[in-house]
């Protein structure tokens, strides 16, 4: 293990990248420290402008801390003595064969010529900026890595990871996590890996979680595993280090502004359709009272049309009877009672003429208001919105609310329209019923007006037999007009009274109609509120759009960062820190074999090669 391990170190420090971060040209990158006092002597002391460090760690299985140690990357730009500093419990010179010393945090280095000095610092008690957990459940049951080993079953593994406040914040603020797992599909068949990437190489899946600055993970992995096992899991941390261009947003504004005019245009088309709707409640209003008068007064009619063809059965009666009585009278004959009938006459006359100049007036009243009424229902738009403008508003992103509000008082104001279609023939029928009524009855008023002055006139001028004889002619043509006139009567109070009994319905619906249309004002009143206030409020919309971009770049932007030492504060001008952390491997344990034995007692030979190809590595790179 201890030579697979070499081999991985070398390996990634082959493959690492050097940052070149920008130091302050006016300040030198990491200057000669006096010698110590208890530190080795030298000739002269050293300059290096930069320093860059990187972090190696190897975790366990379950994301604690195992070891942890440092390859520090001196820019010397001055051969000399140099100082750095790191809680470091051992150090290791990984550029030549020099020794270099360790007096508390101090580390003594004497760099023989200009370039890349690097050195290992193991450290001791250490901590990591995060806080790593990694957990594991097997149908259900937690496990631990070892139990899990050679395994059969579904697996559910998590992640997570938090910020050591007892560490330096800037490092959780300002880095980037890039968790990888690799999982052999012979092994592993993943399910559902939210969040991840996850790559392809061959028979082997690569699923990569990504974590921003100043967040905590969560992940979760979710696989059906047979003989389980698992190479180890690799979290590199680095400053977040994004060139994002501001993307061209021309085309997303000209929409947002249509957007912006649009509601705006609803907002006006709602005022308007409340205008339309005060309207339409007033000519409701008025036509609803108009109605309930012309109800009353229908009614009333009705109910004394009995009385009024009772009596004109007595005056039609007492016509004949005084014809009969005439032409067998003599000279003495009282006629007292034939003077009563003109007078008769003239009050049912008078009568029917306030009758008809009610209705007449009734239906100057029933016009004004059916006219309101009518132009408020023909300002009702007739537009045809169809299901799919709806979802699309809906989708607009507009406030819900006030499109359930908007597309309620639609259905409403569209309901109310085509009911008011529907009945207002009747009304046109009523308004000239109301007319034609009020007119016939005042010619019957007439009519009787006539007859009765008629009738005064033939009595006025009777000279004795002479003029009875003349009175009963009168009599008999007055009587048998007067049949005649009582069959129009009576054809007049029958229609009075199907009048009175249909506009019942008419009368119920036209106050229907005023109260739906005063609950119909409410709604739009409130619905103009919402469409303005949401009119108000995407007025700015472009603008709005565009800032949330600009604060959501901002997120992303740490050009301000400056990197600080991850081993001490005592170091300055650091140029980059990055961390490479790798899990342990879960796998299955194996018997060792005698010769395996044998070379695990005899590390050296490997260990000096591996060394000695590691230096000559740095010496060259």
């Amino acid at each position: 293990m201890k030579k697979k391990l070499s081999l991985v170190l070398a390996a990634s420090l082959l493959a690492l990248p050097l940052y070149s971060g920008s130091a302050n040209e006016n300040e030198p990158a990491h200057s000669a420290a006096p010698e110590a006092e208890d530190g080795p002597a030298a000739d002269s002391t050293g300059q290096a402008d930069s320093k860059e460090e990187v972090v190696y760690g190897t975790l366990k299985s379950d994301g604690s801390l195992n070891e942890l140690y440092v390859v520090n990357m001196l820019q010397v730009t001055e051969p000399g003595l140099l100082i750095d500093y790191g809680d470091y419990e051992s150090v290791k010179n990984l550029t030549d064969l020099t020794d270099i010393e360790l007096t508390d945090d101090a580390v003594h280095i004497e760099a023989s010529e200009e370039g890349m000095f690097y050195y290992q610092g193991n450290m001791q008690e250490a901590e990591l900026p995060w806080d790593i957990e990694i957990s594991y459940l097997l149908d259900g049951e937690a496990v631990t890595p070892d139990e899990l080993a050679g395994e059969n079953g579904h697996l559910e593994l998590s992640i997570n990871t938090t910020a050591n406040e007892n560490k330096d914040l800037s490092f959780y603020e300002n880095y980037t996590l890039q968790i990888s797992l690799t999982a052999d599909t012979d092994l592993i068949s993943i399910i559902e890996a939210e969040d991840a990437n996850i790559a392809n190489a061959g028979k082997k899946r690569q699923i990569t979680y990504t974590v921003m600055p100043e967040t905590d993970a969560d992940f979760t992995l979710t696989a059906d595993v047979e003989d389980f096992e698992m190479e180890g899991i690799d979290i590199n941390a680095i400053p977040l280090s994004m060139a994002i261009e501001d993307p061209d947003t021309e085309e997303m504004t000209e929409d947002m502004r249509s957007l912006s005019d649009a509601i705006k245009e609803i907002n006006d088309g709602v005022f308007e359709l409340l205008s339309g709707v005060t309207e339409l409640k007033d000519g409701a209003q008025s036509l609803n009272d108009g109605s309930g008068d012309y109800h009353s007064g229908i009614r009333e009619i009705r109910d004394s049309s009995s009385e009024l063809i009772e009596g004109s059965e007595d005056i039609q009666s007492a016509l004949w009877q005084m014809h009969a009585e005439v032409g067998g009278s003599s000279g003495d004959m009282d006629l007292g009672e034939l003077s009563e009938l003109p007078d008769g006459l003239s009050q049912m006359a008078a009568g029917l003429e306030e009758a008809g100049d009610g209705l007449i007036e009734l239906h100057g009243s029933f016009s004004e208001a059916f006219g309101s009424l009518d132009g408020a229902m023909q300002g009702i738009p007739g537009y045809d919105i169809s299901e799919e403008d709806i979802e699309q508003l809906y989708a607009s992103g507009a406030n819900q609310e006030t499109i359930d509000q908007l597309v309620e008082t639609y259905t409403a104001a569209q309901t109310a329209k085509g009911t008011y279609d529907q009945v207002r023939d009747a009304f046109t029928a009523t308004e000239g019923a109301l007319l034609e009524t009020g007119n016939a009855i005042n010619e019957i008023s007439g009519q009787l007006y006539g007859i009765s002055s008629d009738l005064s006139a033939s009595m006025e001028n009777m000279d004795g037999l002479d003029g009875l004889a003349e009175l009963e002619d009168g009599l008999g043509q007055l009587a048998g007009n007067y049949g005649e006139f009582h069959e129009g009567l009576t054809d007049y109070t029958d229609g009075v009274s199907e009048l009175a009994n249909s506009y019942s319905e008419i009368d119920g619906g036209i106050d229907e109609l005023a109260d739906g249309s005063a609950d119909l004002e409410n709604g739009v009143s409130e619905l103009s509120e919402g469409t303005a206030e949401l009119a108000e409020e995407t007025s700015d919309l472009p603008e709005q759009f565009q800032q949330e971009i600009d604060d959501r770049l901002d997120e992303f932007d740490r050009s301000d960062f400056d990197p600080v030492s991850f081993v001490s504060a005592d170091n300055s001008n650091v140029e980059s820190v990055q961390f490479i952390l790798t899990t342990e491997a879960i796998e299955i344990e194996e018997q060792e074999t005698a010769a395996a034995e044998e070379e695990e007692e005899s590390p050296g030979f490997w260990e000096g090669l591996m060394n000695l190809f590691f230096l000559m590595v740095l010496k060259f790179r």
